[in-house]
Parts: C-alpha cells; sequence; structure tokens
C-alpha cells in the first residue's frame, strides 16, 4: 500500500487499494482528417485505499470526475492507467471468508476473469427510473443479477426476491408491476435490492439519494445504514450534497478537475478543511438558520 492510501485508522483490513488510477478521454478535431489535439483528464493519478465495512464519501463539484472514478473502479469503464487493488472473498464449499493475502487488480482483468468478481461489486445508480428496465417487472428486474450467475431457480430464486423485497421496505405482492407504478424511493429500493440480491461486499452509490425528495432521501440514506450493518458492506458513497455525506460517510475525498486533492475523516474535513476548494464547497452548504440570510 502506498503512503497516500494509508487507512485512518487501520483497524480494518483493507478492500480496495486505488494506485495513481487514471481516466483520459483524447479529444479530435473535425472533418475528415480527425487528429487528437486534445485530452481531458477525468481521473488524474488518484490513490487512496477502503477499509472493510466503512463509508468513504467522494463529493466535488459537477464534472469533478466523481462518476467517472466510480466507474472506472467498477469496471464499466477501462482505466487508461493505474491499479485498482480488490482484496476479494475465498468462497469454498458454501462458505466464505476474507481472502488473506492474494489480491486482484480490477483494472487489468479481462471479461472473463472479472465476472465472477461482479457478485462482490455492485452499483446503485442516481437516476432510480432509467437504470431499471420499463418492460421487464420487479421481480424479473431484482432477479437478473441471479439468472446472470446462475444463482437460484425457480422458487428458490423468487424466495430471494421476495425476501429482499422485505427487506428493503417494499411489499411482495407488487413485485409483478412494472417501475412506472412506483414512486421515485420505491424505485430507488427497487436498485437497492437488485444491487444487493448478490451479497455483495463493496457497493458504489452513485447520487443515490439526490434525485430524491428530502423526507425520502432520509428514509433511503437510514435504510442504507441499516443494511450496511446487517450485511457487513463496504460503500463508496458519490454525492455533491455534503450533509448527506457528513451523516453517513466515515472518511471524505474531495476531488477537483479529476485529481484527489484532500482526504480525511469526516468530522475533522467538515470542521478543520486543509485545502481552500473544500473549505469553498464548505462555505457554500445551507445552513439551517434564517437568521445567517437577512
Amino acid at each position: 500500500m502506498t503512503e497516500a492510501c494509508q487507512l485512518a485508522d487501520g483497524a480494518q483490513p483493507v478492500i480496495l487499494d486505488v494506485d495513481r488510477l487514471c481516466k483520459h478521454y483524447p479529444v479530435f478535431s473535425r472533418g475528415l482528417f480527425r487528429r487528437q489535439i486534445d485530452t481531458v483528464k477525468a481521473c488524474d493519478d488518484i490513490s487512496f485505499s477502503v477499509a472493510r465495512g466503512e463509508t468513504l464519501g467522494i463529493v466535488g463539484e459537477s464534472g469533478s470526475g466523481k462518476t467517472t472514478l466510480g466507474r472506472a473502479l467498477l469496471r464499466a469503464t477501462r482505466p487508461s492507467s493505474g491499479h485498482v487493488w480488490y482484496y476479494p472473498e475465498q468462497r469454498d464449499a458454501g462458505v466464505t471468508t476474507p481472502a488473506a493475502a492474494e489480491r486482484v487488480d480490477l483494472a487489468q482483468l479481462d471479461d472473463a476473469a472479472l465476472l465472477p468478481l461482479r457478485r462482490e461489486i455492485q452499483m446503485i445508480f442516481q437516476d432510480p427510473f432509467a437504470s431499471l428496465n420499463p418492460r421487464w417487472t420487479v421481480q424479473q428486474i431484482i432477479a437478473e443479477p441471479l439468472a446472470i450467475h446462475g444463482l437460484a431457480r425457480g422458487q428458490e430464486r423468487e424466495d430471494r426476491v421476495v425476501a429482499m423485497m422485505k427487506r428493503v421496505g417494499l411489499r411482495p405482492e407488487y413485485r409483478t408491476r412494472y417501475p412506472h407504478a412506483f414512486s421515485g424511493g420505491q424505485r430507488q429500493r427497487i436498485g437497492i435490492a437488485r444491487a444487493l440480491i448478490l451479497r455483495p461486499r463493496l457497493v458504489v452509490a452513485d447520487e443515490a439519494v439526490s434525485a430524491l425528495d428530502v423526507s425520502v432521501q432520509a428514509q433511503v440514506i437510514n435504510l442504507l445504514a441499516d443494511l450496511q450493518a446487517e450485511f457487513g458492506l463496504t460503500y463508496l458513497f458519490i454525492a455533491h450534497d455534503l450533509s448527506v455525506v457528513r451523516h453517513i460517510c466515515d472518511r471524505v475525498a474531495v476531488l477537483r478537475h479529476g485529481k484527489l486533492i484532500e482526504l480525511a475523516e469526516t468530522e475533522r474535513l467538515f470542521e478543520a478543511p486543509e485545502h481552500e476548494y473544500t473549505r469553498g464547497l464548505l462555505d457554500a452548504v445551507l445552513q439551517p438558520d434564517p437568521s445567517l440570510y437577512r
């Protein structure tokens, strides 16, 4: 582990170790003879570690590279360079135990080698409607990961879907309905159920509550916290709402123009930010005191 990746307390073993990760996009000129004229550095030389069971917040303004970073960690997009060291679990005869020393570089794996690890790494998307297939029922949507990985069939698969729907606060009798019949908060619960049906270890939540009403946000955040405690989940929580980040995250990473400029424990970052950009983000947060805005 690099010096830049040291954990805040070192109490928990590392589940993810990101080392100098870059994702660059070439920019080409127009016309018949296209040539590269520039490079957009969406993520540039980013390093950090994530401990098992913690919630790491990733914040920054729009265009800072938050979503690109999350997609690169999941290998939804292939990084340009760098390493994403992941410490998988060993699965033997139905018993799951953390691997003691072996690690894999998600940035370098081919699709065939990456597929088994998809069971351990899942994503909750920002838009709870666009991320759901409108032609599929809730039963089909939540069961899709089980079908892809060949897990559970027939009645067993349906039972697992029903159990997960109950756990995320959805009524099982609604499993034959389609996404348009649900509210935004209910759709996000469907997305959460789909992400957790495989019992993953690492979940990337990309603006998971930003499209929801404030009251619904609180419900979903509390649900995520309860599920983390129950299943031992590790979260990468991508957000721009710093009040939500302060409530749910153990540490916070601040991105600006694709670079990691500050990484600290949540309370220390909010009370004594070191970087001027971080102080600007905190100053932009509205305070629940009307007298401050007279």
